[in-house]
């Protein structure tokens, strides 16, 4: 066997190597962090060896800017209820301590690691490496090509009882 996979010398059987990871799901104020949408929501669960360890990690977030209704409509957080929220500076921190060097669980990655960098970048935060992201959406896009793979088409291609997810705020994480 290659010298790199864990052995129980004493058994001479494979061990595996704990796994934790961070399941992630953000809510925006819109499409695109370079025309100045902002993060308003991030949730994420903790994995160890793939199973929730009931560790989360939660918080509303002030955008500082106006709530598009388009937005609104996606997630239902109006600026009002934002306005009393910490801003990202001031959860930065947490979030990365909560997260460490884990791998990041996202369903369309790109999106949530893309608002996130933008503001990890405005508040002098190290960045999130693209090698870190597990991206379920492409996964999803190469096993199913063609199909509809959001969250919903999923559960039901899984038989995943999702009635309790509920539409809006990290609704990602909302089983």
């Amino acid at each position: 066997m290659p010298g790199n996979i864990p052995i129980d010398k004493q058994q001479g059987k494979y061990v595996p190597t704990p796994m934790r990871e961070i399941v992630l799901d953000t809510e925006t104020t819109g499409l695109d962090p370079l025309t100045g949408d902002r993060v308003v929501e991030i949730g994420c669960i903790e994995l160890f060896n793939r199973i929730p360890t009931g560790q989360t990690y939660h918080r509303y977030i002030n955008p500082e800017r106006d709530m598009p209704a388009s937005a609104f409509e996606v997630h239902g957080l109006s600026a009002e209820f934002l306005k009393d929220k910490p801003r990202f500076a001031d959860i930065a921190d947490d979030l990365l301590a909560f997260i460490g060097d884990a791998p990041l669980v996202i369903h369309n990655a790109a999106f949530d690691a893309a608002f996130l960098n933008s503001e990890l970048e405005r508040v002098g935060k190290p960045l999130i490496a693209r090698d870190r992201l597990v991206d379920t959406l492409l996964l999803a896009r190469r096993r199913y090509p063609g199909a509809s793979n959001r969250l919903d088409d999923l559960c039901a291609r899984y038989g995943i009882d999702n009635s309790g997810r509920t539409p809006g705020p990290c609704s990602t994480l909302n089983f």
